[in-house]
């Protein structure tokens, strides 16, 4: 089953190539005129984690634009306005999903549809985040140079798949989700206020990351954007122990009662984080409750507000295309007939 899931994503990829060929007499044309619209692909991106995508279409989940008509997800994200994708990697996952075949198909899909591209390394077989940073079943008795080898073979051979796939450009590589205490624990971790092994760890990602793609921007990533505290202490840290990234990542999941403080907090931080580091920003995750109705005024006033700051380089939405329960997860950006929610208009 695990083979036939990937292998159906894997020819859903192939059969893309022929789709997008096809666009000009389909969703992307006025009727009538049969002029193919245009995407800004360039400049403050727009974007959107869609990870799961290739699991709910296997599992026979469906989308729909704003009129009710079924399209292809990442096509309907682009005409929303869309013009970059992130995707998460993960190491041996169980049941293949975001697996290097999995992670690949999705990603030749969007660079079909001239989006760019964000890779999200775990270095976990499963979900990295900062309550869990857990070591690959495979890399368990690791040490800190093997280790440091293993994070550099994998990061260059995902990275090389999606070369040889055709795709080349990878405009953001991240090297950990959400690393707020370290990776890899609890080797990596960070708690303690010891560097050493997170800095020599990222680093082996961020050199691996040049080898494949030389203009490719690294990214260490933290929660919480309205805390600036967290950033600034593993970043001083980092950058102490010898630690390499060229744009600071953030995650904000704004609370309904509080967005406008959070969001507000965030946005200055953007700035504040230039000024002592000197790079660039991204909002690698936001989300809210898809049916909330503070979900748009929040990200209008997110992204809107992103723009305005020259070091904030895009805002990525975390796995808007989740409905109806899809993994008990309530943040997406469709409702529960499988249509995008005026959330996601902030991206026009």
């Amino acid at each position: 089953m695990k083979k036939m899931n990937i292998l159906k994503a894997a020819a859903a990829a192939l059969l893309s190539l022929f789709a997008v060929s096809l666009s000009a007499c389909s969703d992307d044309n006025t009727v009538g005129a049969q002029t193919a619209k245009t995407y800004d692909m360039s400049g403050f991106a727009k974007g959107a984690d869609v990870s799961w995508l290739t699991e709910m279409e296997a599992n026979d989940i469906a989308f729909y634009d704003a009129t009710g008509r079924k399209n292809d997800c990442m096509k309907i994200l682009r005409s929303l306005g869309m013009n970059a994708i992130r995707l998460r990697v993960w190491v041996d996952p169980a049941d293949g999903w975001c697996g290097q075949q999995d992670v690949v198909a999705k990603a030749v899909r969007a660079h079909n549809l001239g989006m760019r591209l964000m890779i999200d390394f775990h270095y976990s077989d499963s979900w990295a985040d900062p309550s869990k940073q857990n070591i690959p079943e495979a890399w368990k008795n690791y040490t800190l140079e093997e280790m440091k080898q293993a994070v550099a073979n994998h990061t260059r051979t995902v990275l090389e798949a999606l070369k040889k796939a055709g795709i080349d450009s990878v405009e953001w590589v991240q090297v950990g989700n959400e690393t707020t205490t370290g990776m890899l624990w609890p080797m990596g971790k960070v708690s303690d206020g010891n560097f050493a092994n997170f800095a020599q760890l990222v680093n082996a990602g961020y050199d691996a990351a040049k080898e494949v793609y030389p203009k490719s921007k690294v990214i260490v990533h933290v929660d919480q954007g309205n805390k600036l505290g967290k950033f600034t202490w593993l970043f001083d840290g980092l950058k102490a122990a010898g630690g390499k990234w060229d744009v600071i990542g953030m995650s904000l999941y704004p609370d309904d009662s509080d967005w406008t403080t959070e969001v507000a907090d965030c946005l200055a931080n953007i700035d504040k984080l230039k000024q002592r580091y000197g790079t660039d920003i991204v909002i690698s995750e936001v989300g809210m409750d898809w049916n909330s109705e503070q979900a748009e005024p929040c990200l209008r006033h997110l992204v809107d507000g992103a723009k305005k700051v020259p070091a904030c380089e895009g805002v990525f939405y975390w796995e808007p295309e989740c409905y109806n329960g899809w993994k008990q997860y309530a943040k997406g950006a469709f409702d529960n007939s499988g249509k995008p929610t005026k959330a996601l208009d902030a991206f026009k």
